[in-house]
């Protein structure tokens, strides 16, 4: 049983927690966080989700999960990313990118981070149970196929507004990076 906070549509902890199962059936608000990882040429690495996952079988998309009881979303990406790609993260090698209220029929807080790692592809050990394998896109490469509508990657769905202001700020992030790698 995996047991999450429970909070109110304000996302004011309201001191309890139920099992994720019942969060999501009886529609209670809660936490997710998420992360792009970036590697020092700009990529973002996705990872393709396990076959055997009920939600989004075998689609494309960033790492992350519920937060759990007593969590806080940055322990939950640090988490989530160790267990997922064995990327132990340090805080210095993450950000918050934005927190955003869940505007479809389920009812979540979602907490955005980017990740930055020198980690080649073989160099992740990737949880089976959650993870088919990983890959680095170029942001282009995302754009791409966002605007042609593939219905390959987890973020199909978003709004082509939200989806821009994402790749917006891995732009800057990417180009950040790139300043900080020169100067060393």
């Amino acid at each position: 049983m995996e047991l999450i906070d429970i909070y109110d549509e304000l996302n004011n902890d309201l001191g309890y927690s139920v099992d994720r199962k019942k969060a999501h059936s009886d529609n209670l608000w809660h936490r997710h966080a998420s992360t792009w990882i970036m590697n020092d040429k700009g990529e973002i690495l996705l990872q393709q989700r396990s076959k055997t996952k009920k939600k989004n079988p075998l689609l494309w998309g960033k790492t992350g999960g519920h937060v759990g009881h007593l969590e806080t979303p940055l322990e939950a990406v640090k988490r989530e990313t160790l267990e997922e790609l064995g990327l132990k993260l340090n805080d210095r090698d993450i950000k918050l990118l934005d927190v955003y209220k869940s505007n479809s029929n389920e009812h979540y807080f979602s907490y955005g981070y980017i990740a930055f790692t020198n980690n080649k592809i073989e160099d992740f050990v990737l949880q089976k149970e959650e993870v088919e394998k990983v890959k680095y896109y170029k942001i282009e490469e995302l754009e791409k196929y966002k605007e042609n509508n593939s219905k390959d990657f987890t973020f199909y769905k978003w709004s082509n507004d939200s989806f821009k202001e994402q790749m917006d700020k891995l732009k800057k992030y990417r180009e950040l990076y790139k300043k900080i790698n020169i100067q060393k």
